[in-house]
């Protein structure tokens, strides 16, 4: 880890890259039992964010690892395919492996990001890029990301597409879990997506 690098993260940050990197652990897979009780012991405040973060945490403490694995494939994975498919080709062109991802793998080489040898989803699976944009935050990759260049990715793979994503994983018909996670992706986007506007650049 870049020592140096990492002391320039400010808190307000580092919670940002948190919460990216929560999102997408909770999306790359089925959450076992510690993850399950690590979202119970959240707990929220009077915000939006903070009233997603307590429902999360409701559904958590009466959800079992079992049936969040059957949730989880019912959305994702199902019998040729899930209710929804998380990969920013489908949600801009309708088809996946589309120029969006060729964007996108373009963007990655440039910003030193590559793909996980053990992973064989498409780089622009939701997962993949919420933890891509936490990495960057806190300089996984490298030195820190600007500002700038937080937004510049933001705006051209994340923005156009997650928030509509987020929403139809809140109403989708086997979301239970999943539906408190789309909850709080989609207000996370919306704050996100206000700050980067607010931004200069």
């Amino acid at each position: 880890m870049n020592l140096a690098a990492d002391i320039t993260v400010v808190p307000e940050d580092r919670l940002r890259a948190d919460l990216y990197n929560f999102l997408g652990l909770l999306l790359s897979g089925p959450p076992d039992q510690l993850l399950l009780d690590q979202c119970a012991g959240l707990s929220g405040d009077d915000t939006e964010l903070g009233k997603a973060t307590a429902a999360l945490s409701r559904v958590a403490k009466a959800s079992k690892p079992a049936r969040v694995q059957s949730e989880f494939n019912a959305l994702f994975i199902g019998l040729g395919r899930g209710e929804l498919l998380p990969y920013a080709s489908y949600y801009l062109t309708g088809f996946l492996n589309e120029k969006p991802l060729a964007a996108l793998r373009a963007d990655m080489l440039a910003e030193g990001m590559t793909r996980a040898d053990n992973v064989f989803e498409p780089e622009d699976n939701i997962a993949s890029l919420m933890e891509m944009m936490g990495g960057m935050i806190v300089g996984r990759f490298r030195d820190p990301a600007t500002l700038d260049v937080q937004k510049a990715f933001f705006n051209k793979h994340i923005a156009p597409w997650a928030g509509h994503f987020f929403a139809d994983l809140e109403a989708a018909k086997n979301s239970i879990l999943y539906a408190s996670i789309g909850t709080m992706g989609k207000t996370f986007m919306e704050i996100e997506r206000e700050a980067f506007r607010m931004t200069a650049g």
